[in-house]
């Protein structure tokens, strides 16, 4: 087990790097056995969630060779065998193996995925592509059995415009027979860079960033090279921590119009924020000063669920009350019992928070429920009197790459230790 402990109250300054998005590279990954040569991804989080993506890679029989932000796959040499539960459930995108090996080979056996308790995540808009595809689905003990005496195109209505199923349907269907269409598909760039890596494989898909995806089955995919795109819920979370205790705090190497839901609603708060080509620039001098808003959760190009637990933080120092809607997991608000306790004055009803302040935050323990709540402590404690810890800070360390040292860099007393 591992913490987290911060000294608050110190400022931030100088420049924090944006590293590859989790939830592009996630599915970046697995969906590089499509290939029937060798791919490389680059600019590759160093995340545990990658760790664990590797290790199924490695189970499966790829070859697989890593630097620092790089991946080089082959996948030749894999076997089609059941993925145990012991690996499948250390994240929620092992399931993207089951739309990668059931693309490439009409058959797969996993058990179900893991990932953040954030509220019931059930993959029935995957499976519904997958049956719409021609695949028959079988549950048995938490183990799904996926067969297809063949792949046919078709047309995919989505029942909400879910990443997970949007993605998962991309990777069967693009060496299906025909043409598959896929209708309220997610918009998110991380399904654009999904569709972009497939493309250079010899996919053929267009209108990945709308909510109509077609694509035209082909019989082989080969060789290519993919970057993975810069994270923004990475550059979200400390571009809150520059608003929350910044000195010149800059930002860099994202995509501003990913986040500008974000940039949107600090603007509206009066933070003091300046947007470059590929960078942002942002300080606290007008913490005294922020109006409350009105947030409310929704799919790209929406306020992003996994900025909203960051957000609450700085929410608590608005002067006013601002109020806080989540319409995509209804258990994601268990960041607020901790931040209660750190001093905040927050109320839940059903799903929405009331979020009182300006409150000041002290220093406390504190535990991670899960990767964004952990996101929203770390921004607590940097802000509070004295030295608040973190615990079960696994889920943190899942999705943000390097977040001690990025952090220590810009000035910040924080250090993780072993217990």
């Amino acid at each position: 087990m591992k913490q987290i402990k911060i000294e608050g109250g110190i400022k931030l300054s100088g420049t924090i790097n944006v590293g590859g998005a989790k939830n592009s590279a996630v599915a970046l990954v697995p969906a590089s056995i499509l290939s029937d040569e060798e791919i490389v991804i680059d600019n590759i989080p160093e995340i545990s969630d990658i760790d664990a993506l590797d290790e199924i890679l490695e189970y499966l029989g790829a070859n697989v060779t890593r630097t620092k932000n790089s991946m080089k796959i082959d996948s030749k040499s894999i076997v089609n065998k059941e993925i145990p539960e012991n690996i499948s459930k250390k994240l929620r995108a092992s399931y993207y193996f089951m739309s990668a090996l059931l693309g490439k080979y009409k058959h797969v056996e996993m058990y179900f995925p893991g990932g953040c308790s954030i509220g019931a995540r059930p993959i029935d808009q995957t499976l519904k592509g997958f049956r719409a595809l021609g695949a028959d689905v079988q549950e048995v003990n938490n183990k799904f059995i996926i067969d297809a005496k063949e792949l046919k195109g078709a047309n995919v209505y989505l029942d909400m415009p879910s990443v997970g199923a949007t993605i998962n349907t991309l990777l069967v269907a693009v060496k299906a027979k025909g043409k598959t269409v896929i209708e309220n598909a997610a918009k998110e760039p991380e399904i654009v860079n999904v569709a972009t890596f497939l493309n250079n494989m010899g996919a053929k898909i267009k209108g990945a960033g709308t909510s109509r995806i077609t694509i035209e089955g082909v019989e082989r995919l080969h060789k290519c090279y993919i970057e993975v795109i810069p994270d923004r819920i990475e550059a979200g979370t400390y571009i809150i921590a520059g608003a929350l205790i910044g000195e010149n705090l800059k930002v860099n190497n994202l995509i501003p119009s990913h986040i500008e839901n974000l940039l949107s609603k600090l603007k509206e708060m009066n933070v003091d924020i300046e947007v470059g080509d590929d960078y942002v620039n942002v300080s606290s001098k007008n913490i005294n000063n922020m109006k409350p808003i009105k947030v409310k959760t929704l799919g790209y190009p929406g306020f992003p669920t996994d900025l909203q637990q960051p957000l609450v933080t700085l929410l608590t120092q608005a002067n006013g009350i601002s109020t806080l809607e989540e319409t995509i997991y209804e258990n994601r608000f268990q960041n607020v019992e901790y931040l209660n306790k750190m001093g905040s004055n927050i109320d839940i009803f059903d799903k929405k928070i009331f979020i009182k302040g300006p409150t000041k935050l002290h220093a406390e323990t504190v535990k991670a429920t899960d990767l964004r709540a952990g996101a929203c402590l770390v921004l607590a404690g940097l802000m509070s009197n004295g030295v608040t810890t973190v615990t079960n800070v696994e889920h943190v360390l899942r999705g943000y790459e390097n977040i001690i040292e990025k952090l220590t860099n810009v000035g910040a007393k924080i250090k993780l230790e072993e217990i």
